[in-house]
């Protein structure tokens, strides 16, 4: 069965989390993808914990259905062997600061005369250009620049460290596939490849699809526990009495109605129109006087975007994570491991 990006041809030269996850994703799809990596400075990622069969899972997952190619890209025979390669490549992705790749011979405009068809996507923290172009970051300092971290946790304790790398795949690795996929179906027009520049930073603020909405268009600041979806309201996570929580999205009237309902109090409902503070309050003494297991149970049965926070390994146990596939189970040189799987479903083309 031919796969949706069955004939792609990609290099990779990026090292750690964004560059890698986006070539996954298009390796997963059906791209063809020849991993360039230096002989003297590995991949960090190769030694990131924890291991299975001697190998890291972290970049087992990153690099499936991979080729991997070690050269010295400061060598001339290395440089030759590239240049080779790029002349009938689809598509180059890589994560180095900006005027690295341009030292080393290997810039798009060098390219594009070896090459005119090619899409040349370079990933980065600030982008190519810019006054912080030069400057090292990683998710965490993406996320406090582009507005994100300040409008998230508690106004009391600040903002959370996140337990994913939002910038670096949201931001960089997705929007690096979709600029990929954008440049490819233009080239099918006119021929031409071209340089997509993704800056980290940008798309991150790009995400926040209401906050920065509402800045921009009202000239209204949203900072944490001020706004509906950010601890502004009763949308929010409580905790039980046994240290569990529950996450409550109950925003519509229906499902605000339901959940006041299945807590067996249907006052609460008037309140939270009233007085939506202390109805929140309320709410959340009314959560803590129970067990997570005793809510588990009361909002399995009902349709009030109540849900229990669930832990990753009994996330990956649900009915939920079975029936959707999730994961899969991969065939490394190492032994078979098993990984996140490609979430996007195709009717007729799917890898499984």
């Amino acid at each position: 069965m031919a796969l949706p990006l069955a004939g792609l041809t990609v290099l990779d030269f990026s090292p750690l989390l964004p560059g890698p996850f986006a070539t996954r994703m298009l390796a997963d799809l059906g791209a063809q993808i020849t991993r360039i990596e230096s002989p003297s400075r590995p991949d960090l990622v190769r030694h990131t914990p924890p291991f299975v069969h001697g190998v890291s899972t972290a970049h087992a997952y990153l690099n499936r259905h991979k080729q991997s190619l070690s050269l010295d890209l400061k060598s001339p025979a290395a440089l030759a062997q590239v240049l080779a390669l790029v002349a009938t490549a689809d598509v180059l992705v890589e994560q180095f600061r900006p005027g690295v790749m341009s030292r080393l011979g290997l810039g798009y405009e060098a390219l594009a005369t070896v090459n005119p068809r090619l899409v040349y996507c370079s990933i980065t923290g600030y982008g190519q250009t810019g006054p912080l172009r030069d400057r090292a970051g990683h998710d965490i300092n993406y996320l406090a620049l582009a507005g994100i971290a300040a409008g998230s946790g508690r106004q009391a304790d600040g903002p959370p460290p996140l337990g994913i790398q939002v910038a670096d795949v949201a931001g960089g690795s997705l929007h690096a596939v979709i600029g990929i996929l954008a440049a490819l179906h233009q080239r099918e027009h006119d021929g031409q490849g071209q340089h997509v520049d993704i800056a980290m930073t940008d798309c991150a603020f790009h995400l926040n699809a209401l906050a920065a909405a509402g800045q921009l268009g009202a000239g209204e600041d949203t900072p944490a526990e001020a706004g509906l979806l950010n601890g502004g309201s009763h949308y929010d996570y409580y905790r039980c009495r046994d240290g569990r929580w529950l996450a409550v999205g109950s925003l519509e009237p229906v499902f605000l109605e339901a959940l006041c309902q299945a807590l067996g109090e249907p006052d609460l409902l008037v309140r939270f129109r009233q007085a939506p503070v202390a109805a929140k309050q309320a709410l959340a003494q009314h959560i803590a006087a129970q067990d997570f297991a005793h809510w588990r149970a009361v909002f399995a049965a009902v349709d009030a975007c109540v849900e229990p926070v669930l832990t990753l390994p009994e996330a990956l146990a649900s009915e939920l994570a079975q029936a959707r596939g999730w994961t899969v189970t991969v065939e490394t040189e190492a032994g078979p491991i098993r990984q996140p799987a490609m979430p996007i479903r195709f009717s007729r083309s799917d890898r499984r």
